[in-house]
């Protein structure tokens, strides 16, 4: 039996080996093969350029997407908490594959099938993903939660690192833009019908939950939500997202033409901080991680203001990847931990939302900015990271000043281990 929580944000010590095994490792291994698949999209304005848009569409065509993520979060935990993680990702990694192939048959960047086929695209991540962070929460220990998810969590640095490589080859390969773009949505097609076969093994004889009765999904978010995290996730998916959609036309903008580097040395950096630091939210507490993350993030930003050549790529990199390594399993521990286990897929699910919801807002207005700056005569770019950066400074500040919410439930206090709470 668990020891009970007395001191916020910190575990019992527990020693349990059998977390690590074979449903573990697929699960891993599918989410690898998801995250390649994402990342060799990583030169999606490539395809916007292609069918006719630039930044402002490009902010618009993803800010948009985020709208199905934030729609499959409504459905997604109810959908986990009554179905099981199983149904929700595998039916979600269906729908990516099919999302990619969508886009094989879109001729412009204005009208209505990109929307619709990014909207499909961001709806199944979300649901491939959420699920199975709540499949791999569900299986840990509580105190260790963070651990596995931070463990889970790097598999979509080993993914990250393999996509701008392959990326980078196709489109280096002679040819036509309209065939480097079709070769770069049948790699994301092959990586995810991969990751379906290798979800499928994972799940293979999980335990449907049984049906109950249970409060308004509202109510209990209203209940047990982790307060100014909330500020937080959303801010870290901001961030997080940006280099995904803004990367490639700002390294155009300097003179850069390859992308692997920086995603090689972002993914190197993240994993090692991550094994390296994976007992740290046990032994030092999730806030304090979670404010070094932050901050980290916010640093981030500025840190691409010094790049002018291809290996000053390197700095931005490794502060964001260090800032990725701490955020993400602190900030999905901190707001599972908040809610009963009974709720870990709604719990889940409205972590994830704040995040998508950081790039439904964040990403149409970064494309602004882009765009404003050059009617202002402003250096486009510069601008924005720094106004970025100010924004996630202002969410890490928020949550250092605001007190920790205290749930009661049967009329005794129930600490929540952080006051707030993301891709891979």
């Amino acid at each position: 039996m668990l020891k009970p929580i007395t001191r916020p944000g910190r575990f019992p010590a527990e020693r349990s080996p059998a977390v690590y095994d074979t449903p573990f490792w697929l699960t891993y291994a599918g989410n690898t093969c998801l995250m390649a698949a994402v990342s060799v999209l990583f030169r999606y304005s490539d395809f916007v350029r292609h069918v006719g848009g630039a930044e402002r569409q490009l902010g618009l065509i993803v800010g948009v997407g985020a709208v199905g993520a934030l729609a499959m979060r409504l459905i997604q935990g109810i959908g986990i908490d009554r179905f099981g993680p199983r149904a929700i990702w595998l039916l979600s990694l269906v729908g990516f594959i099919a999302s990619c192939g969508l886009h094989l048959t879109i001729a412009s960047a204005f009208g209505a099938p990109v929307f619709a086929a990014q909207i499909l695209m961001k709806t199944s991540l979300a649901g491939a993903f959420g699920a199975s962070i709540a499949f791999t929460s569900l299986r840990a220990p509580q105190g260790r939660m963070a651990e596995m998810i931070g463990m889970l969590g790097s598999s979509g640095f080993v993914g990250m690192a393999m996509g701008p490589v392959l990326g980078d080859y196709l489109f280096s390969l002679p040819g036509s833009e309209a065939g480097h773009v079709q070769s770069m949505f049948l790699s994301a097609i092959a990586a995810g019908m991969l990751s379906l076969l290798l979800a499928t093994l994972a799940t293979r004889g999980e335990v449907r939950p049984t049906p109950s009765r249970r409060p308004s999904s509202w109510k209990l978010v209203g209940r047990y939500h982790p307060g100014a995290l909330l500020a937080v996730a959303v801010a870290m998916g901001l961030g997080l997202g940006l280099p995904s959609v803004f990367l490639r036309p700002f390294a155009q903008s300097v003179g850069i033409e390859k992308l692997r580097w920086f995603f090689l040395v972002y993914a190197a950096t993240a994993f090692s901080v991550r094994i390296a630091t994976r007992r740290w939210p046990e032994q030092l507490g999730l806030r304090p991680m979670i404010l070094a993350g932050s901050a980290a993030l916010a640093g981030s930003m500025l840190a691409f203001l010094c790049v002018s050549q291809p290996w000053m790529m390197v700095l931005p990199a490794m502060v964001i990847g260090t800032a990725h390594a701490f955020l993400f399993p602190t900030v999905m521990a901190a707001g599972s931990l908040s809610f009963p286990a009974r709720y870990r897929g709604l719990a889940t699910t409205v972590t994830l939302a704040m995040f998508d919801l950081g790039n439904l807002i964040g990403q149409p207005l970064v494309g602004e900015v882009i765009e404003g700056a050059k009617s202002f005569g402003l250096p486009p770019y510069p601008t924005m990271f720094v106004m970025v950066s100010s924004a996630i400074a202002v969410a890490t500040i928020a949550y250092a000043v605001c007190p920790e919410p205290v749930r009661r439930s049967a009329g005794k206090p129930r600490p929540v281990l952080s006051a707030a709470v993301m891709k891979a």
